[in-house]
């Protein structure tokens, strides 16, 4: 009995310990991204770089306005959204409650492979299949807004679907048993009752989707022009805050090096606010 107890004590502090170790990499993450970059927002000014609208570190007089970056961000993230979460619930759905069972060995296994591969091979697919599509369809080069949304909504689409299947299958089947029993169809006892009892799985799988596609950087890099500036179109090319980093990190020294630091930092922040924001709709819709 001494033993068994020697266990469950040992065993409690084992994940006391591996708990702790996430929470302390997040305060280690935040404390050394805002120990770069902040100093330089704060000398520069806070607004100057956040909604300044020149980006040319290698002028003699060099700037530092991240906010076409920013822009770009939020858009092509937001494309992503109308892209690939309908999709990816949808395709949920149909595969926790329409997929036949041979078709269902199939396509979960496909699904699965879609999370294993490597961003940058999405970031090539991209390249040689919708660049060229796009070039034809819209003009130009083919590497704009709508490419990289395109191919961001793609690339969130295992994580929303994976996440929603399962809280789709762990909602008690009573649920739907009880609202055909009262008369509604298979597809509205599906819709109306079993979809709404899933609702917080499939929120916090928007929220990992989301989160992957303001922080993709590979991909993008490939398909979305690289252009620092404000778009006007969706047919035109942008840079994100995370393609601004890798870009430009390798040779960047001194004031620049900082500035890119500090779009880390806004680019935390924005993490932060993103699941802050879903945070609140579960609590509200629950």
């Amino acid at each position: 009995m001494q033993k068994k107890y020697f266990w469950e004590h040992f065993m409690k502090w084992v994940f006391i310990a591996s708990a702790s170790i996430s929470v302390i990499s997040i305060i280690v993450i935040f404390y050394f991204i805002f120990e770069g970059g902040l100093p330089f927002m704060l000398e520069y000014g806070i607004g100057n770089f956040i909604f300044g609208t020149e980006w040319s570190p290698s002028n003699s007089n060099p700037e530092f306005g991240i906010l076409p970056m920013i822009v770009g961000s939020i858009v092509i993230t937001i494309g992503a959204i109308l892209i690939g979460v309908p999709t990816g619930v949808f395709t949920a759905i149909f595969m926790a409650r329409f997929c036949p069972p041979l078709l269902y060995k199939f396509l979960k296994p496909a699904v699965n492979m879609m999370a294993a591969i490597p961003s940058i091979v999405y970031g090539f697919f991209a390249l040689r299949v919708v660049v060229p599509l796009m070039k034809q369809l819209v003009g130009g080069t083919g590497m704009n807004i709508m490419t990289a949304s395109i191919l961001l909504g793609i690339m969130i689409l295992p994580t929303i679907i994976g996440m929603s299947e399962s809280s789709l299958r762990a909602v008690p089947n009573n649920f739907y048993e009880g609202s055909v029993a009262l008369g509604a169809t298979h597809e509205r006892s599906l819709l109306r009752v079993v979809v709404p009892a899933a609702k917080s799985g499939i929120i916090s799988s928007v929220i990992l989707g989301v989160g992957r596609a303001i922080g993709e950087t590979m991909a993008v890099i490939l398909v979305a022009g690289n252009q620092p500036r404000i778009p006007t179109s969706l047919t035109q090319g942008t840079r994100t805050m995370t393609t601004n980093i890798v870009l430009e990190m390798a040779y960047a020294a001194g004031q620049h090096r900082e500035a890119l630091i500090a779009t880390s930092v806004v680019l935390f922040v924005f993490i932060i606010l993103i699941n802050g924001v879903f945070s609140v709709v579960k609590r509200r819709g629950n």
